[in-house]
């Protein structure tokens, strides 16, 4: 049997607390299974990825700090971008004729700048001057198809056949003949001539078209057309001189070869009838007149070199 003194204080020791360990070296309290650490995930949770966490978090930044779209008036857009619609219709106006009225193409880049802004959404993430670009450049080539009543077909038909021709010009060294053009097109004559008058009326000449020499003074084609209803005073007064010298000389000529050109070039008689009418044959008549006109010919040229050397 044990002891009443060793039992009372193997009772003691169990009733006393056991001492807590201290701050010192060595492990720290340990957590209980199954309590969750603050910010740990759970078990068994889905993770969410760090990527999707950042654009979610990017774009609720883009939300929170995207400026407010800026808006307009009819004579602020045109005060403010006018100078960007100016330069784009110069970029498509450097490769076009010189007749093409730019004013035209101007007046088209305002409407499409007006409908860029019309059009223009914010949440796409592009700038508006960037997104206008397109819209004036768009809408002036519009104006350019509308004003050519060539097709686009036959305008590059025209400029393939332009290109092959300068090319050979310059492999040749020389112009190229039609039956060498046609067979760097791989066509026959048949087909060649036909693309001819297909792309013949898509060459125009503007009158309107300035041009000027280093020598002579800007003008129009139109200028340089004649009139066909203006009087030419110099070709009427040397058509005058030239009548009065050639009756002079008609007077000079014997009296049957005088008849003879007068019933053949101004009754319009035939050489029969003129034989009928003076009592000769034909061909008598025929030798009169080849007289008359070798006798006319040297008078004529007699008469002509003594009034040139007068006036």
């Amino acid at each position: 049997m044990p002891r009443p003194a060793a039992t009372a204080r193997t009772q003691v020791a169990k009733a006393r607390p056991r001492p807590q360990p201290g701050p010192g070296p060595g492990p720290g309290p340990t957590l209980r299974v199954g309590a969750p650490r603050v910010g740990a995930p759970r078990v068994g949770a889905p993770r969410v990825g760090a990527s999707l966490v950042g654009a979610r978090r990017q774009a609720a930044l883009r939300l929170v700090s995207a400026p407010e779209p800026t808006t307009y008036t009819k004579e602020g857009l045109l005060r403010r971008f006018a100078p960007l619609v100016r330069h784009v219709v110069e970029r498509v106006a450097a490769t076009l004729p010189r007749n093409v009225d730019h004013e035209d193409l101007y007046s088209a880049g305002v409407l499409g700048l007006l409908d860029a802004h019309a059009k223009f959404d914010l949440r796409k993430g592009v700038k508006f001057e960037t997104y206008a670009v397109w819209r004036i450049k768009g809408a002036v080539l519009d104006q350019l198809r509308a004003l050519d009543w060539v097709s686009r077909s036959m305008r590059r038909k025209a400029r393939t056949l332009d290109g092959v021709t300068r090319r050979l010009d310059q492999k040749l060294g020389r112009a190229a003949s039609e039956d060498e053009v046609a067979r760097e097109l791989k066509m026959n004559r048949g087909e060649f001539y036909r693309l001819l008058d297909h792309v013949r009326g898509a060459v125009l000449v503007s009158l309107d078209e300035v041009r000027s020499n280093e020598d002579q003074e800007s003008a129009t084609l139109a200028d340089h057309l004649p009139d066909p209803h203006a009087t030419d005073l110099d070709a009427r007064l040397e058509q005058e001189q030239t009548r009065l010298v050639l009756l002079r000389t008609l007077d000079m000529l014997p009296e049957q070869e005088r008849l003879v050109v007068a019933l053949y070039y101004y009754e319009r008689l035939t050489l029969k009838e003129i034989g009928r009418t003076l009592g000769i044959s034909e061909s008598r008549v025929s030798q009169v007149h080849t007289r008359a006109m070798a006798r006319l010919r040297l008078r004529l040229n007699k008469a002509l070199a003594v009034e040139e050397v007068a006036a």
